[in-house]
């Protein structure tokens, strides 16, 4: 198992660098298929993902994205709004075929997967987001891994004893210094050609710690949503690590944040 995780681990670095280097319309276009798997496996778990329902959520999906790309609706609260109309006449005409928590679902599968998903795209396209965009990935993966380590060597007082007994206060201190010390090495690699001073060395360094604390957020709320409803993994479709979801649990919170936080504090 751990050699499968490991070289699909190898496997999925190697494609986010080439497509996040690459930037522009295939990262856009990958980020909306990643979006739209990982929609469908959150409908799965909520059994609208063959539905109509369903479909008015990726039908959105794919006019979001598209949005991003030509701009033809400059105010995306239209989208938003046309959205929840849609969703809540299916509820209507069909009922009761669909249970209100399925349409809130709906709903809320979309802001949570694709559009939050979006931010990674968004920040590769904002000035230096060739760089900055990596802070997302340090700030969540990264401080998984440190948290990790250091629950493993110093965890004593558990953090979520319930949803998830193996976390610790002491993991989550450790990643968010991780995630700190990751970007602070990364931006003074990268300092020249990002044309930044130490002091906003130091504040990349703040963004992925707080990015990193509401990365540990992302992964217990899609931990709780699971056993909420008893499933052990969203997909399969990374082996040994299981479904989009799973792999991308604190990458679609940090996603929005990093990118709110660069552009007012960079």
């Amino acid at each position: 198992m751990f050699r499968t995780r490991l070289l699909s681990g190898i496997v999925l670095v190697a494609a986010a660098l080439l497509l996040i280097i690459t930037g522009g319309n295939v990262l856009l276009c990958s980020t909306a298929v990643i979006s739209m798997i990982g929609l469908m496996e959150l409908y799965r778990v909520f059994k609208i993902n063959k539905s109509l329902l369903g479909g008015i959520g990726f039908a959105f999906t794919a006019l979001y994205y598209l949005n991003l790309s030509f701009h033809f609706l400059p105010d995306v609260e239209i989208l938003i709004i046309g959205f929840l109309i849609l969703i809540l006449a299916c509820f209507v005409f069909s009922y009761p075929k669909y249970h209100s928590s399925q349409v809130m679902a709906a709903f809320f599968g979309v802001f949570y997967v694709s559009v939050m998903l979006s931010f990674i795209y968004q920040t590769r396209s904002i000035s230096n987001g060739e760089y900055i965009v990596w802070l997302i990935f340090l700030c969540s993966w990264g401080c998984d891994t440190s948290a990790y380590c250091v629950g493993v060597l110093f965890g004593k007082h558990k953090m979520a004893p319930v949803l998830s007994p193996k976390k610790s206060i002491e993991g989550a201190i450790g990643g968010v210094c991780g995630a700190f010390l990751l970007t602070v090495i990364y931006a003074l690699v990268f300092q020249a050609q990002m044309s930044i001073d130490l002091t906003q060395v130091f504040i990349l360094g703040g963004i992925s710690a707080v990015g990193g604390l509401i990365s540990m957020v992302g992964d217990l709320a899609a931990s709780a949503i699971k056993r909420n409803y008893e499933i052990k993994d969203y997909g399969k479709l990374i082996p040994g690590h299981g479904g989009i979801l799973d792999r991308f649990d604190s990458v679609i919170i940090t996603a929005p944040i990093i990118y709110y936080l660069a552009v007012y504090l960079i």
